[in-house]
């Protein structure tokens, strides 16, 4: 059975945009690309053009599987970065405070568009406008907030609403709620010149010159020569096994294929003994995180799995361009060792596909910083080694370990929470399903899938 064609991501218009695509003839990296710069405009609270991300291709015909880094880089190749422009700002996680770094100085060199553009010399076929079209139509009218993106955006207002995040997220003074419409015209310019110059104009062009000067007003670390230097790496993933399949996917930092690697079958155990599997197994770093996925697969079995995110986000926009610059030098929990300008920051983002012998079963990928491990591989493992059906792999009851503390969503049964304790876990019970545990999107032989926690969308072709 070959994978089904279709489109899954973490906002209606953003799935839209990619079906629109593969309808209009496009391939999976045509449809991935279009999605993701859709997503640019319709999931701004968690995605945008001044972010990065990472993602995985499979060609079909080929049988060749390929990720592409075109994440975040560190700032200063003409001298040592200042970061000095850095400012903290509190954002509340349900009832706890945490201080974030944000502002001018926390911003890397953004790698989306170079990102878009690689995917789409690689495995696309239409012209390179045809695929920004779906993404201007929505910045030209405005995008309706999802539940899930305004309780987003309500926990981030502190920053979302610095500088000109204020014009674009509480119209009015008042902070834009569920079903409100969240309109960027500067978007369609930004758009516009993507469409006209393609990605260069991130890094030599007319948005190059934009953004170079907010570093240079602001105190930002980026410069002319940071952009010129930087370039997406396409590389060969690297495999786990799982239930019998290969599990390919990048080297993340929250290690997402070591992680299956140690987990058993989960098919048949009792949910005592399968809680304690998933908790041991997931037991290990943990960061914030806020990101969007997309996953496509076309009619001839290609298919591209594109995650993207801005860290919080710095809480500035390029003037006239409404493009929010990411903070991702400011996520703390991402450097693991002294920052070396022109690298690649880490990232917990990973993409990956599932192949049966040669063939493609799954390619998926997920939201959420740290939970993007913990959501991917209860999903994976759902479809894998439980027999469920993509639907419900996606959809069921997830937990997710801090240190000796387990969140468990509703649906673990009392014999799960019990074995936890027993364990000497100390677990705490969510009362509703939140974003917290991640989102997953994918695509598979029984169909695409979308996270609820996220206000996914899942379309057929």
């Amino acid at each position: 059975m070959s994978i089904r064609a279709g489109v899954a991501a973490h906002h209606p218009a953003t799935a839209a945009a990619g079906l629109e695509v593969l309808r209009r003839g496009g391939t999976a990296c045509d449809a991935a690309v279009a999605a993701t710069l859709a997503s640019c405009v319709a999931e701004t609270t968690m995605t945008g053009l001044g972010g990065g991300g990472h993602a995985i291709t499979w060609d079909a015909a080929a049988r060749l599987a390929r990720t592409f880094d075109f994440f975040v880089a560190v700032p200063g190749l003409d001298g040592t970065p200042d970061t000095s422009a850095a400012v903290v700002v509190p954002i509340v996680f349900e009832t706890e405070t945490v201080p974030y770094i944000v502002g001018a100085g926390s911003v890397g060199v953004p790698g989306v568009a170079a990102g878009c553009e690689a995917l789409w010399r690689s495995g696309g076929r239409l012209p390179w406008r045809t695929l920004v079209e779906p993404a201007l139509a929505l910045a030209r009218i405005g995008v309706a907030l999802p539940p899930s993106h305004a309780r987003v955006l309500d926990m981030l207002a502190e920053l979302m609403t610095r500088n000109e995040g204020g014009r674009i997220y509480a119209p009015g003074g008042a902070l834009l709620a569920a079903g409100g419409v969240m309109r960027a015209p500067g978007l369609v310019a930004a758009l516009e010149l993507l469409r006209d110059e393609g990605a260069s104009t991130f890094y030599r062009g007319s948005v190059a010159k934009v953004l170079l000067e907010l570093m240079r007003e602001r105190g930002g670390p980026l410069t002319e020569a940071d952009l010129e230097a930087y370039e997406v790496v396409e590389a060969v993933p690297a495999e786990a096994v799982y239930a019998g399949r290969r599990i390919l996917a990048r080297r993340d930092l929250a290690g997402m294929l070591t992680t299956l690697d140690r987990l058993p079958p989960l098919g048949g155990l009792a949910p005592g003994p399968r809680a304690l599997a998933l908790a041991d197994a997931l037991t290990g770093v943990e960061g914030p995180g806020h990101t969007t996925n997309v996953a496509v697969a076309d009619t001839d079995g290609n298919a591209c799995v594109v995650t993207t995110s801005l860290g919080l986000g710095s809480g500035d926009w390029l003037p006239g361009l409404d493009v929010h610059l990411n903070s991702m030098l400011g996520e703390l929990d991402l450097q693991r060792a002294v920052p070396i300008p022109g690298e690649r920051m880490g990232s917990m983002i990973v993409p990956t596909l599932v192949l049966e012998g040669e063939e493609l079963e799954v390619a998926a990928g997920a939201a959420g910083g740290s939970r993007i491990r913990s959501a991917l591989v209860q999903s994976l493992a759902g479809l894998l080694s439980e027999g469920l059906d993509p639907r419900s792999a996606v959809e069921q009851a997830r937990l997710h370990p801090v240190g000796e503390v387990v969140h468990t969503e509703p649906g673990f049964a009392d014999d799960a929470v019990a074995a936890l304790t027993a364990a000497g876990r100390d677990v705490r019970r969510w009362q509703t399903r939140h974003h917290y545990f991640g989102g997953v999107s994918l695509v598979a032989r029984g169909g695409p899938a979308a996270d609820s926690r996220r206000d996914g969308a899942a379309l057929l072709l």
